[in-house]
């Protein structure tokens, strides 16, 4: 056996590479922290999934869910047709527009009302079907949380969060900062 390899075999060691090793000490493996980051990563993500996954609906849900979708973009694209009828044909735009202003203002105010009830009422009742949600999600967790301040509790020492007795630079801090 050559000196050089006995050299090899003191700093890698025999099978094993002894820096590298004494190097993760102070520098943490790159794809090993990788892998740890993946896989927190793919932990958080599947996660949110559950979190936002929805019970299974029947084709009358769907169809419903559907069919309320229909009026803002209805409303949108109505809106600038009205713009491309009057730049293509102005005399049957203003025939149209004089029959829209023979119409009486209690009628407007209840067209209002409608489109108001209808969008208000979407709203509100996505408000709430989001508050559903986030409780349950929330009873969920709330048995987890508890026992994990429990647990946090039960790690606190008796001289409160910090624990200076047997520290000699923090009692020489706090003998400073005490008058």
């Amino acid at each position: 056996m050559g000196l050089i390899e006995q050299l090899f075999s003191l700093v890698f060691g025999s099978g094993r590479n002894v820096l590298r090793e004494t190097a993760e000490v102070f520098r943490p493996n790159a794809e090993a922290q990788s892998v740890r980051d993946h896989t927190r990563h793919a932990a958080a993500l599947r996660q949110f999934g559950h979190e936002f996954l929805q019970p299974k609906r029947g084709g009358f849900d769907r169809f419903m869910d559907g069919l309320n979708r229909v009026p803002r973009p209805a409303l949108a694209l109505g809106t600038l047709g009205l713009f491309i009828s009057a730049m293509v044909d102005p005399v049957w735009f203003a025939a149209r527009m004089a029959g829209i202003a023979l119409v009486p203002e209690p009628l407007w105010w209840l067209l209002g009302a409608i489109v108001s009830f209808y969008f208000g009422a979407r709203h509100q009742a996505k408000g709430q079907d989001f508050q559903r949600d986030l409780t349950r999600q929330l009873d969920a967790a709330l048995p987890d949380v508890l026992d994990r301040l429990d647990t946090l509790k039960d790690a606190q020492t008796p001289a409160g969060p910090v624990n200076i007795q047997g520290n000699a630079a923090l009692q020489d801090w706090k003998g400073q900062r005490d008058p």
